[in-house]
């Protein structure tokens, strides 16, 4: 594997994606996640799915949610672990919401009173918002009248776990920002909150199974030995120059060739940074250069022009 070093299951926090999805696939710990979220007791009527795709249509953009369920009054929760920002968060919930909201009602279906009402959560260990706040709630308001609102039944909450007006939220609230980028043993008994000690003791169960161990190495081994391949192909190429630029310029050929992939599928420069969880300005100045290479995409004469771009900005 050269030099890439994988972070161990155990050091893992529920921010990191492949944790927050195995925990919250057990319905209590998703139940208990949501209600210190919103403050509000949450009884979950189906099994949370992860990792659920949707799609309108075989040539329409898909979404993939971490984790989807739905409360005994048939209330619709799905719930996004952010650990990157990349830029477009705010109408990346926009397209969450509308995609959810198709697959909620039957094909033919008239009467849209049927839709279930919704509750979109974004968590992120950062403001998107930079007001800070720990938790931003939008539902639609009236510009002309403030408190008419349209009571749609659609709600997006987004949660900065670094935020600063603690006395607005209960201790068990301020206890799970900790925890969320802290997952460990001492954070979780320095808390009085069983909901967030039932969390940790999901979290310390996945961290402790074999099985999971070998998921985790399997996710981690494919995105790994991509990067070797990509920077062997630099190699070939006789571009290294030192060991140091040589494991950066393969990565960032790897990730030119990630890009170029994606825009063989026709993907927007935004779900293309979403996907890859990259900002969103690198993934756009990388489509900008290999515009020019289309369709056959030469991964590096797209990296030659792309480092003659980046220094003459």
């Amino acid at each position: 594997m050269g030099n890439n070093v994988v972070t161990k299951l155990q050091d893992l926090n529920l921010v990191d994606k492949f944790l927050f999805d195995e925990v919250m696939e057990d319905t209590e710990s998703y139940e208990a996640l949501i209600s210190i979220l919103l403050e509000n007791e949450i009884h979950l009527l189906t099994k949370p799915e992860t990792e659920k795709e949707l799609r309108v249509s075989p040539q329409l953009r898909q979404v993939r949610l971490d984790v989807v369920s739905m409360d005994r009054s048939k209330k619709v929760y799905y719930t996004e672990m952010q650990k990157t920002n990349t830029g477009n968060l705010r109408k990346r919930s926009r397209l969450y919401q509308a995609q959810l909201d198709v697959s909620l009602l039957e094909p033919g279906t008239t009467n849209f009173n049927l839709l279930n009402n919704s509750c979109f959560i974004l968590i992120a260990p950062f403001d998107i918002f930079g007001k800070g706040l720990y938790r931003y709630t939008f539902e639609g308001t009236c510009r002309e009248c403030p408190e008419l609102r349209i009571n749609d039944g659609a709600i997006r909450v987004f949660i900065n776990t670094e935020g600063t007006n603690g006395e607005d939220f209960s201790q068990e609230f301020l206890d799970l920002m900790k925890y969320i980028t802290e997952s460990t043993d001492v954070v979780s008994q320095s808390s009085d909150s069983t909901r967030l000690k039932l969390l940790h003791k999901n979290v310390k169960k996945i961290k402790a199974s074999e099985k999971m161990g070998v998921k985790y190495m399997q996710k981690w081994e494919e995105l790994a030995y991509a990067r070797e391949e990509g920077k062997a192909e630099g190699k070939a190429e006789g571009r290294e120059e030192g060991r140091e630029e040589g494991r950066a310029e393969g990565e960032k050929i790897y990730l030119i060739k990630s890009v170029c992939k994606k825009l063989t599928k026709g993907k927007t420069v935004e779900a293309i940074a979403e996907e890859l969880e990259e900002d969103i300005v690198v993934i756009a100045e990388i489509c900008q250069v290999a515009e020019e290479f289309a369709p056959d995409y030469d991964f590096f004469r797209i990296y030659e022009k792309y480092v003659k771009f980046i220094s003459n900005k």
